[in-house]
């Protein structure tokens, strides 16, 4: 179990600029949502089909390239593939988006605080300063996925300023992770 934990963090430190590269992402994504509410629903369901679908093509990459150096990399193979899968599905059936985009949006972000959580956890054990940080937002990043499940029937402006803070918040905790992730990288390679 310890192995498995230590190549998992080993495998994502090497490709630390992933996570900056979502990070970055998401904020983009939340400032455009700001900057637009009254934008029809549509463009915002569409866009985020499609940022689900690049999603899905980072975490084929990503579990592609550390199949070697990490235990369990099938799991992020089949979340990649899934969300690749569930992306070109929504892009080429906006309707279906629109009907189930804020509980699409909710649990997505919901699994993205559970491991985000689960992930501080890891960093702990490896001594990272500011674990706690990314635990803060991985817990925010819940509570605002729980926002958008339990208000679905809120198509206006509150599910776009919900989507666009979670979108925010969960790119601060991807920036956080990834500077955290490329300190351990120099570190193990020190070592």
């Amino acid at each position: 179990m310890a192995t498995s934990v230590i190549s998992s963090v080993k495998s994502a430190a090497k490709n630390w600029w992933l996570s900056l590269i979502l990070g970055v992402l998401f904020i983009l994504l939340g400032m455009w949502v700001f900057r637009t509410p009254l934008a029809s629903y549509i463009s915002l369901s569409m866009l985020f089909s499609i940022f689900i679908f690049v999603s899905g093509i980072f975490g084929i990459i990503f579990s592609i390239s550390n199949r070697k150096e990490m235990d369990g990399w099938g799991w992020h193979l089949a979340g990649g593939t899934l969300d690749l899968i569930i992306g070109s599905l929504l892009v080429l059936h906006p309707s279906i988006t629109m009907a189930i985009l804020p509980f699409y949006v909710g649990f997505w972000i919901l699994f993205g605080g559970i491991f985000g959580i689960g992930l501080s956890f890891q960093l702990r054990s490896f001594g990272v300063p500011n674990w706690g940080l990314l635990l803060v937002f991985g817990i925010l990043t819940v509570l605002f996925s729980f926002l958008l499940l339990l208000n679905p029937v809120f198509t206006g402006l509150g599910i776009v300023y919900m989507t666009a803070i979670a979108f925010i918040v969960m790119g601060i905790f991807r920036i956080i992770l990834a500077f955290d992730l490329k300190r351990i990288h120099k570190y193990l390679k020190n070592i």
